[in-house]
């Protein structure tokens, strides 16, 4: 994932500051350096790298610090909010409201994802009950109606376009009026890209904004697009009211420092980040969570979030009655799995765990892990009844195995691969009884019904070696107490001191 290098190295710089026996001057400077290091590496600009090592050493006096506090926490506390700042603006950008129309106007760079940018988009409040509405705007690029075209049909989504008309302003003023009289409450307008050497493509921007009059002006950035990220930021900023930002392509492996020097550009919020080319890999940023997990702080409450959103409310008692019986049947594993894709791809739903990062899902991992589940999924899929049901593994014999594998199309061996990691994963859940999932708001109960002890015979070996073995899991523990005081910004930075 794109950060998650730079997640990694400021991770790791922390990391070493806490092996020090004495928190002191030299100390700091050191692990301030490596930050300062890691985020040049990642594109972001020096200004704004300086500013922020300047405030951390602001807010870590160490002199003034009376003995007792915990120095750690205080400048693992600072560097979080000042990546925090540097994402935040401090202001909310503007919220469509349902059954009032709004006017979304799209502007980027070229090959920055807009098109796609505006059906997703779209797409994510059309399924909140919106009625959205795509105009192309973009006359300058061959095939854009084409595409916007394409992707709001397969949306389902009201589009407007012209293959013969070549002014913009023209299109989009009649696309808003069209879409104006159907009653549509957020109308999207997608414009050509430019960047701020053409002036006249500028211009151009300038007058379908001052035509159409948009509620909210998107600027749709690349993150692998590197230094040139804020002057280009700028530029759009000072030609049309910027009003927030949404950051492209996530999900490849590029620096994108530059993400985060085209939001101190346009001092825009963040509102969305694309992490895939499919139509629902759209997430909202939410800035604390965010940062959390590139500081390999995971996201505790998010996490529980997702299970929540993917096992429904009315399957979660029965779900806890037998997770706490230690009753794991196949049908149980496809369920398991099937709330597993729904999660989303398992590399950002593992960065969401407090002392993982996304750095150590390895690269091409992830999709290796989605296909292996889809497989499993459909050898079962040629299951009785009785097989789902049992947890008895004895009950599958040669020949039902054999013709399991016939009727999902795969080899015996396949077959035996899923049986054996379904005993696997049956002997993981019957060392789990009496351990319960907390409700939505008791994030706390989890750490207090799981001690590390109880955790290590749960997690697989190679799980357990990745953490830190044995000291690795309790240092973990606490941090899933405390992920949610440190996402408020507040609690325990005053607690145990450094000598």
């Amino acid at each position: 994932m794109v950060l998650a290098e730079l997640g990694g190295s400021i991770s790791r710089a922390l990391q070493q500051m806490s092996n020090a026996t004495i928190i002191d001057e030299k100390v700091l400077n050191e692990c301030l350096n490596e930050i300062t290091r890691a985020l040049l590496q990642a594109d972001v600009q020096f200004k704004l790298v300086r500013d922020m090592t300047t405030n951390i050493k602001k807010i870590v006096n160490l002199d003034d610090l009376a003995a007792g506090h915990n120095k750690r926490r205080i400048i693992q506390q600072a560097v979080f909010n000042e990546l925090c700042k540097i994402l935040d603006p401090g202001k909310p950008s503007f919220t469509p409201k349902k059954g009032k129309p709004s006017i979304v106007m799209f502007v980027g760079l070229q090959g920055s994802g807009k098109t796609t940018t505006c059906t997703k988009y779209a797409y994510y409040h059309q399924k909140k009950g919106w009625k959205p509405a795509l105009v192309c705007a973009d006359t300058f690029r061959a095939g854009a109606f084409d595409q916007l075209k394409q992707n709001a049909t397969k949306a389902k989504i009201p589009f407007y376009g012209s293959y013969t008309e070549s002014d913009p302003v023209k299109i989009a003023v009649d696309g808003v009026e069209t879409f104006k009289k159907e009653n549509c409450d957020l109308i999207i307008v997608d414009t050509s890209g430019r960047h701020k050497q053409e002036a006249a493509l500028f211009e151009e921007m300038r007058q379908v904004a001052e035509a159409t009059k948009p509620d909210l002006v998107i600027f749709v950035m690349d993150s692998s697009i590197g230094q040139a990220a804020f002057d280009q930021a700028q530029a759009f900023k000072q030609s049309v009211a910027v009003g927030a930002v949404i950051v492209t392509k996530m999900d490849g492996h590029a620096k994108g420092g530059g993400a985060l020097s085209a939001v101190a550009a346009t001092k825009s919020p963040v509102i969305f980040i694309g992490t895939g080319e499919h139509m629902d890999e759209f997430d909202v940023f939410d800035v604390k969570p965010f940062v959390s997990r590139l500081l390999g702080m995971g996201d505790w409450s998010g996490f529980m979030d997702k299970i929540h959103e993917v096992v429904p409310m009315d399957q979660q008692p029965e779900l806890l009655q037998k997770l706490s019986e230690g009753h794991f049947t196949l049908r149980i594993m496809y369920e398991q799995f099937q709330n597993i894709l729904k999660m989303g791809p398992i590399g950002q739903v593992f960065s969401m765990l407090p002392g993982f990062s996304a750095e150590l899902m390895p690269k091409g991992r992830e999709n290796e892990s989605q296909a292996k589940i889809k497989r499993y999924m459909t050898m079962m899929d040629s299951m009785t009844n009785e097989e789902l049901d049992t947890s008895n593994p004895k009950l599958m014999t040669d020949s039902r195995i054999m013709r399991i594998a016939r009727g999902s199309g795969h080899q015996v061996h396949e077959v035996m691969d899923m049986m054996e990691e379904y005993k696997r994963l049956a002997k993981m859940w019957s060392k789990m009884k009496g351990l319960k999932i907390p409700k939505k708001g008791e994030m706390s109960a989890l750490s207090r019904n799981m001690n590390a002890q109880h955790m290590s015979k749960v997690l697989p070996p190679q799980m357990l070696k990745q953490i830190g073995g044995m000291g690795g899991l309790q240092n973990l523990m606490k941090q899933m107490g405390s992920a949610k005081d440190m996402m408020g910004g507040m609690g325990g930075m005053f607690g145990g001191g450094d000598k």
